[in-house]
């Protein structure tokens, strides 16, 4: 079990967490929220004695993590997946970690087939993906087959299937009764992975209950009514039975109404005794992200603004834009994006001058060139190249060039 008693961390004038109280107990997935900067990465390393609290304390299984004998046969972290040498394999990392705790060589092996590393075990890390490397440092973590793991974004960067392995993962190691303590931002993923929450903000605690309680107590159900779109004079018939009854109702913008304080068996008996046809009778439970963000709302330190770039725009006076339209190629006007040139259709031999035609293969961005009768820039001796005519002037039609048959046979 992972307690932590009145832990508090300032850096300087910042207080990062404050007086934060809260148990994470074995045998569930318990997920860590709250926004960016709220102090959840700083509270891990805290748990992890990586950073010394200001006050308070935090204790694994009753000890301070520095004082557990053999911590990492006993505690498993993730809290950053680039914290590898790159120049190491990933059997190498695995290995020299291994060594250093007494676990036994044959353990790197198992972790690296659990995280599904095999085929690169031998390759260095620094040649990874991102989700590659989350892989590995959830590999690290079950090295020792520890009893008690925290995760801090363990699904960054990872594929729909990385993603629901990493689920799966975390659902079986905390039925083997092992603490997991999971961080993430991915609210739907915390709705099917976590079964406790503990939420954060500004470094206070604002949650710490089942996920089913969080939401049920940061949001409001509601019904979602609909009437035949034909017949308006129902729809208001409707909303003023439900009025009338004690309901809330409010106008969805595709048609429907959105009623609050009545029970759906409530709202059919209504709609029935004032003869109004129902298409829509439907309940709606907030998600968890609903329920996050109505909470958090008033602890998010980094918001988002409208982009006014209208007046950032500046029109361009008359002049330049004549002695622009002057320099620039036929064809194209002041503002437009400027390319080479065009790609136009050209008869079979005869190169293209700008982009491949639809379909051309991947692989070189523009094709390849010697499909063309250019030139490739490495494959063959340099050629001289005509000068490129006047900008003013309009360009000339390229020079008929030999098609790879043509200098095959020469």
């Amino acid at each position: 079990m992972i307690e932590a008693v009145g832990l508090t961390k300032r850096y300087g004038a910042k207080t990062a967490v404050h007086n934060l109280s809260f148990q994470v107990r074995p045998g569930t997935v318990t997920g860590f929220l709250g926004p960016n900067g709220s102090g959840k990465s700083t509270t891990m390393r805290m748990i992890l004695g990586l950073d010394t609290p200001t006050s308070g304390h935090a204790t694994i299984a009753g000890r301070p993590f520095r004082k557990l004998p053999n911590a990492p046969r006993q505690v498993g972290a993730l809290l950053d997946a680039k914290a590898v040498h790159g120049g190491r394999s990933a059997r190498a990392h695995l290995l020299s970690l291994a060594q250093l705790s007494g676990i036994p060589a044959r353990r790197v092996d198992e972790v690296l087939g659990v995280v599904g590393l095999q085929q690169v075990a031998t390759r260095r890390s620094k040649g990874f993906s991102l989700g590659m490397g989350q892989r590995l440092g959830i590999a690290a973590a079950l090295l020792g087959d520890p009893q008690v793991l925290l995760f801090d974004e363990p699904v960054n960067g990872l594929d729909p299937e990385g993603i629901l392995w990493v689920r799966n993962l975390m659902k079986q190691l905390a039925a083997e009764g092992r603490t997991v303590f999971v961080s993430s931002h991915l609210m739907s993923e915390m709705a099917l992975t976590a079964e406790h929450l503990i939420v954060i903000g500004r470094g206070q605690l604002l949650a710490d209950m089942p996920v089913k309680d969080f939401i049920s107590a940061n949001s409001a159900d509601f019904a979602r009514v609909r009437t035949p779109d034909t017949e308006p004079e129902q729809r208001e018939k409707l909303t003023a039975a439900l009025g009338e009854a004690g309901g809330q109702v409010e106008p969805e913008p595709d048609g429907a109404l959105k009623v609050t304080g009545l029970p759906l068996p409530r709202i059919s008996d209504l709609a029935h005794a004032a003869d109004v046809r129902l298409w829509e009778l439907s309940p709606h439970q907030a998600s968890l992200e609903e329920a996050y963000m109505r909470l958090t709302q008033g602890a998010v330190d980094y918001r988002s603004t409208s982009d006014q770039r209208a007046g950032l725009q500046q029109q361009m006076p008359q002049h330049m834009a004549q002695q622009m339209a002057q320099q620039m190629p036929q064809g194209y006007a002041p503002g437009q994006p400027h390319m080479q040139q065009p790609y136009a259709p050209q008869a079979p031999g005869v190169p293209g001058p700008g982009y491949p035609p639809p379909g051309q293969a991947p692989g070189h961005p523009y094709g390849a060139p010697e499909q063309y009768g250019a030139p490739h820039p490495y494959g063959q001796p340099a050629q001289a190249v005509a000068p490129m005519p006047p900008a003013a002037s309009a360009p000339a039609a390229p020079a008929a060039m030999p098609t790879p048959q043509n200098e095959d046979a020469r």
